[in-house]
């Protein structure tokens, strides 16, 4: 059983901070007063930079997170990924950590590849007041609670990449087994 938090509503901090991500808060704000079920795109590099993983592989990077490490920031899924919300600069310094981990190499073709927005790019995030039903398409799994979350890094979300990954494939120092060869019962001796 996962130790995640089960926060799915965003505080009235938690909309604060991400209307103050925005590029006009105010209007970002008067945007959710009007229309509170509505997601809204707000831009990554200066608040925030994002890491975005398949669903079911997300899951397991947040649950390596909570079970195992610090915990996570916000988090929340949107057209079958989920958004891991990190530091700036992440996204700029993960993918050489991930390229050092031979991520995607041959020997990882199993792992999912991770997408980065940092500076220059913009996400769409849940709106912070629907109730979203829980397989909705956009909705918040760990809901940002303060005026400034926490946080990880680009060395705490490698951590949870490689962990999840490892979880997820079994590597073998033995060769695969040849289908054809004839095996013999020597258990059994005269």
């Amino acid at each position: 059983m996962s130790s995640t938090p089960n926060v799915t509503r965003v505080t009235a901090d938690g909309v604060a901070w991400l209307a103050s991500t925005g590029t006009y808060p105010r209007s970002t704000l008067a945007r959710w007063q009007e229309h509170p079920d509505a997601p809204v795109v707000l831009p990554c590099g200066t608040a925030f930079d994002v890491v975005s993983a398949p669903a079911v592989f997300g899951r397991r990077m947040l649950d390596q997170l909570w079970d195992e490490g610090p915990g996570s920031g916000p988090v929340a899924m949107f057209r079958g990924r989920m958004l891991l919300f990190s530091t700036p600069g992440t996204a700029q310094r993960l993918p050489s950590l991930l390229a050092w981990e031979e991520w995607g190499s041959h020997r990882t073709q199993a792992v999912p590849p991770l997408l980065c927005h940092g500076t220059g790019d913009a996400v769409t995030v849940p709106a912070p007041y629907g109730d979203a039903p829980a397989m909705s398409e956009s909705r918040w799994l760990v809901a940002p609670d303060q005026r400034r979350p926490w946080l990880p890094g680009p060395e705490v979300v490698l951590w949870a990449a490689v962990r999840a990954a490892r979880a997820a494939v079994r590597i073998s120092i033995f060769p695969p087994a040849d289908q054809d060869a004839k095996v013999y019962d020597v258990s059994r001796r005269r």
